[in-house]
């Protein structure tokens, strides 16, 4: 069982914070990592910038853009994760879309990713019927390979992520890009037992998530949340080790 699958459990909601690597600093990454562990985060998403982020709205758009211009390449992302893996034992997720995996190498990246500690890869932009191969590769590693599914997903689609994603399936709560949200959609709760009735794999719920109201909602009828484009507003500012505690403290108090 990977480090990963052993963060959910019955009764225990899981809480997955994306972080986007080297902003608003690779330092300021390196500290706020080991301390979202330490608050009770279950998993935690790296995302790796990249300058054609299609799934990403605004916020998550701005950071990339300046985590670009911090010096945040594919390979001082693996060396931050690195460099955490060292401060805390909680699950890692590198967030990546494939054109900059695919120019590190599949193979090259999976070795790297496997050398830095991290246990997952979430890529949005690539379809289960396109990710044989770097499956075969991230299970040697026994690296879990994340696959997304969105309340437009066709019932094979859903059977067909059920079949191939590992660790756990990534809901959309919307059909379109990140960003936090007012509410969430009436709809949600029907789309996840949906994707329940064909999965066996934990189902974690994200895009749009802001609010710890909006996390005990979700946590309702999914087993985690994650979180991303509200976390990241907050690192923006002066105070975010404060914001960012309270926020995620919140966070894990409306999970129960």
């Amino acid at each position: 069982m990977s480090r990963i699958a052993t963060s959910f459990s019955p009764g225990h909601k899981a809480l997955i914070p994306y972080v986007t690597a080297g902003y608003p600093s690779i330092e300021a990454t390196l500290e706020v990592v080991p301390r979202l562990a330490n608050l009770g985060c279950d998993i935690v998403e790296l995302g790796i910038p990249f300058s054609d982020p299609l799934t990403d709205g605004a916020t998550i758009q701005r950071a990339s853009f300046q985590a670009l211009h911090n010096g945040a390449t594919p390979e001082i992302c693996l060396e931050v994760a690195g460099q955490i893996r060292e401060k805390t034992t909680v699950p890692l997720v590198f967030m990546s879309y494939y054109n900059p995996v695919f120019s590190y190498g599949l193979e090259r990246f999976v070795t790297s990713c496997a050398a830095a500690g991290i246990d997952g890869l979430i890529i949005p932009d690539l379809p289960p019927e396109e990710g044989a191969e770097l499956e075969t590769l991230a299970a040697t590693e026994d690296i879990d390979l994340v696959y997304l599914l969105a309340p437009t997903s066709t019932p094979q689609r859903v059977k067909v992520v059920a079949r191939h994603s590992r660790g756990f399936i990534y809901l959309v709560s919307v059909a379109g890009v990140t960003g936090a949200r007012n509410e969430l959609p009436k709809s949600l709760e029907t789309f996840v037992r949906r994707v329940r009735a064909a999965a066996k794999q934990p189902l974690c719920v994200g895009f749009g998530i802001s609010t710890p109201e909006h996390a005990r909602e979700v946590a309702q009828y999914a087993d985690g949340v994650i979180v991303g484009s509200r976390l990241v507003q907050l690192m923006e500012c002066e105070n975010w080790k404060k914001d960012v505690g309270q926020f995620v403290g919140d966070l894990r108090k409306a999970l129960g």
